[in-house]
């Protein structure tokens, strides 16, 4: 059965994902926030799909920012994407700029907001990169970074990069560290398989600003790890009990 929902949801992805991408192809050359009403409602109906035919929901814990600050994350899925940028309500998220070259899927993220970083560029890049977080601040809207940089397995070491650090150290804001397990649900080669449950996102403590750099890496990395590997624990104890 797991299958059976995962090829079920597969085809609603794809299906969303391809008529949205053409049907709401104008909305380019309309202002910021018609990129982003659509693109919250590809992740709304993305996330029903996901409930819905594959019998995986969501629970949101802790305090959800306003906005205005950084937001930090575990990553581990592509759920993840989706479900902190419906939460969030708007936030600008900071991607690699090999995504904005993706036809459609990029165009969309690049018109929405996002803050493209250079992985290559150096201290420049780091301080082009703070000079748009700083204006997303400004607006009253939240930075959403994946302090790894990148999907990481579940139980895989932490990597955690200086680049967050280096943000944080220019912008001046505190920074909400965010835990989360869908690695345990979203799985299976290219993130398949879909178990059924709950995905548990987890807002954590704040930390302020004002840190120095080492100091707030340090403490990031143990306040997420330390929550994620709870939310893990929590998850593969329900995973047992449903039998998966």
């Amino acid at each position: 059965m797991t299958l059976l929902r995962s090829a079920g949801f597969f085809a609603w992805f794809a299906l969303i994902s391809a008529v949205m991408s053409i049907l709401f192809l104008p909305v380019l050359l309309l202002p910021r926030k018609a990129t982003v009403w659509m693109a919250r409602r590809w992740c709304a109906l993305a996330l029903w799909g996901l409930r819905t035919i594959a019998g995986l929901g969501l629970e949101v814990r802790g305090t959800k920012p306003a906005g205005g600050v950084l937001v930090a994350a575990k990553h581990m899925s592509m759920w993840d994407t989706l479900a902190l940028y419906l939460v969030l309500d708007d936030p600008a998220v900071v991607l690699k700029r090999g995504l904005v070259y993706v036809p459609f899927y990029g165009w969309f993220v690049w018109k929405a907001g996002s803050i493209v970083i250079d992985r290559d560029g150096g201290g420049s890049a780091l301080r082009r990169m703070a000079a748009k977080a700083k204006r997303v601040l400004a607006e009253k809207r939240s930075v959403l970074i994946f302090p790894e940089g990148t999907r990481k397995k579940v139980g895989a070491p932490p990597d955690y990069k200086p680049g967050v650090a280096g943000l944080y150290g220019q912008i001046g804001a505190d920074c909400v560290p965010v835990a989360l397990n869908s690695g345990l649900y979203w799985t299976g080669p290219a993130g398949f398989i879909k178990k059924r449950g709950t995905i548990v996102l987890e807002f954590l403590e704040p930390v302020e600003s004002g840190l120095r750099p080492r100091d707030f890496l340090r403490l990031l990395e143990e306040r997420i790890e330390t929550a994620t590997a709870r939310l893990v624990a929590e998850g593969q104890a329900a995973l047992r009990n449903e039998g998966l």
